[in-house]
C-alpha cells in the first residue's frame, strides 16, 4: 500500500492528508535501501555492544521488521478507522478502545490532542501499558517524567 502511495498510484482523500506535512525528501530517505540497511546495522551493533546472548540474535528479525510495521498500523490505519476522542486538526483516530497490543500507540487521537503527555490513554478504559513502565522507572529515579498526563477537560 506504501509503494503506491509513494509511487502515486494511489488518490488520497484530502480528509486524510489534511494539515500533515509533506517531506519528499524524508519519505525518499525512508523508503531507500541505504536508510534500511544503516538501521538494520544499528540494531545489530546494539546487539553486539550489549554482549547480547547468542539466541537473542534470532530476535533482530523481529526487531528490524516492527517499526515498519507499526508505523503502517499507526499512522495508516489510525488515520483511517477507529473513534475520535478530540478534535484536533488532522484525520487522527483512536484505532481500538483496549490497546494492549501496540502499548498505547493506538490512542493517536488523544496523541495529537496531548502530544507532550506521557499517558496516551485518557478514558478510564484506555490504558497506555508503557506509561505505567515509565512511572516505575520515574519512582525508581531512572527517568525523570514531566507531564504525567493529568486531564482537566470538559471535552470527554
Amino acid at each position: 500500500m506504501f509503494e503506491n502511495i509513494y509511487d502515486k498510484k494511489v488518490e488520497i482523500e484530502e480528509r486524510f492528508t489534511r494539515n500533515l506535512p509533506d517531506w519528499p525528501w524524508m519519505d525518499k530517505w525512508g523508503k531507500s535501501l541505504t536508510n534500511r540497511i544503516i538501521f538494520s546495522l544499528l540494531y545489530i551493533g546494539f546487539y553486539i555492544f550489549f554482549d547480547a546472548q547468542l539466541w537473542m540474535y534470532a530476535l533482530l528479525p523481529i526487531q528490524i521488521f516492527m517499526s515498519p510495521i507499526q508505523g503502517t498500523i499507526i499512522n495508516w490505519f489510525a488515520h483511517k478507522y477507529g473513534r475520535i476522542n478530540f478534535k484536533v486538526n488532522n484525520s487522527s483516530k483512536n484505532l481500538i478502545p483496549v490497546d494492549v497490543f501496540m502499548l498505547g500507540e493506538d490512542y493517536h487521537n488523544n496523541h495529537h490532542k496531548f502530544p507532550s503527555s506521557a499517558n496516551f490513554g485518557v478514558k478510564w478504559y484506555e490504558i497506555d501499558p508503557v506509561f505505567y513502565i515509565m512511572r516505575v522507572f520515574n519512582w525508581l529515579k531512572i527517568i525523570k517524567i514531566k507531564n504525567m498526563g493529568t486531564y482537566v477537560s470538559s471535552e470527554f
